[in-house]
């Protein structure tokens, strides 16, 4: 799970493959589990300028699917913001639906501000013969063509899979729908030496039968296309990723202020079987 992007601007006033960089198709798909996590969010730090003094929220990560049918995300982020005068509250639901054996992405985001809706998102997108071509529909009706890319899932499957095999830095271009759903943004990934988790790890104790299990602590960093990594990112998130594609322990960190996820709820979902009928 990948998180980006945050409806809070008023607060603050595939496969292409980078050179050098192995690539994102893994020879295995790794098994990523149908899962449903729940995180609750506070504030660790925010500078004067986002003009933010507290926030509290909660997020709910859903992800279901398999390798022969594609894979569904459905995300919730919201958040109660002071901002000192006035509270508000936010709240983005997200849907994306990723086949990669076709290389075809959908997604559609709502994001609302005291219940009233702020933006609206939604389009598709295909990666074929080296170009990512994106069919937007909200807000507003256009084609877009960028440079080839990985979509959500497929980037997880090329962080599990260099973390496997123990390649600790990499480049990528990724394309997730978010903020107006027409570019797409350079990673750089930072895997550390698995692990397992330390005695009195209170966010592992909500990990149910993965409690116990090893982990790699992950931190991606997103650059803007235009500048690239030579800049400082717009947005990093670390988290401690299972090798099945759970996450939990995030830190968000969005430049002006930073948030952390604390894993309240795992539920492990039934997993999709390729002789059931497609998910779309």
């Amino acid at each position: 799970m990948f998180v980006r992007n945050l409806a809070v601007a008023f607060a603050s006033g595939v496969v292409f493959v980078l050179p050098g960089v192995a690539s994102a198709v893994p020879a295995t798909v790794p098994n990523l589990i149908s899962h449903r996590a729940v995180y609750d969010l506070e504030l660790k730090d925010a500078s004067d300028r986002s003009g933010i003094e507290g926030m509290t929220g909660r997020m709910v990560y859903e992800f279901t699917g398999s390798s022969c049918k594609g894979y569904k995300t459905d995300f919730r982020f919201v958040t109660q913001i002071s901002t000192g005068d006035t509270v508000r509250m936010t709240d983005q639901q997200t849907t994306t639906f990723e086949d990669a054996g076709s290389k075809k992405f959908t997604f559609e985001t709502k994001s609302f501000t005291d219940d009233k809706l702020d933006k609206e998102v939604t389009g598709s997108a295909v990666d074929t013969d080296g170009t990512m071509t994106i069919d937007l529909t909200k807000p507003d009706a256009r084609k877009i063509d960028l440079a080839a890319g990985e979509f959500p899932t497929e980037h997880m499957f090329q962080v599990i899979e260099n973390a496997k095999l123990g390649k600790r830095i990499f480049e990528s271009r990724v394309f997730d729908g978010s903020d107006d759903g027409d570019e797409s943004l350079i990673t750089s990934t930072l895997v550390g030496k698995q692990q397992t988790p330390a005695d009195g790890d209170a966010d592992a104790g909500k990990a149910g039968d993965f409690a116990k299990t090893p982990f790699w602590p992950v931190t991606i960093a997103y650059y803007n296309d235009k500048s690239g990594t030579d800049s400082l990112p717009i947005y990093r998130m670390s988290f401690k990723l299972y090798e099945n594609g759970i996450t939990r322990d995030l830190t968000m960190d969005y430049g002006d202020f930073v948030l952390t996820g604390k894993l309240a709820k795992l539920d492990i979902l039934q997993p999709e079987s390729c002789e059931n009928k497609p998910m779309r």
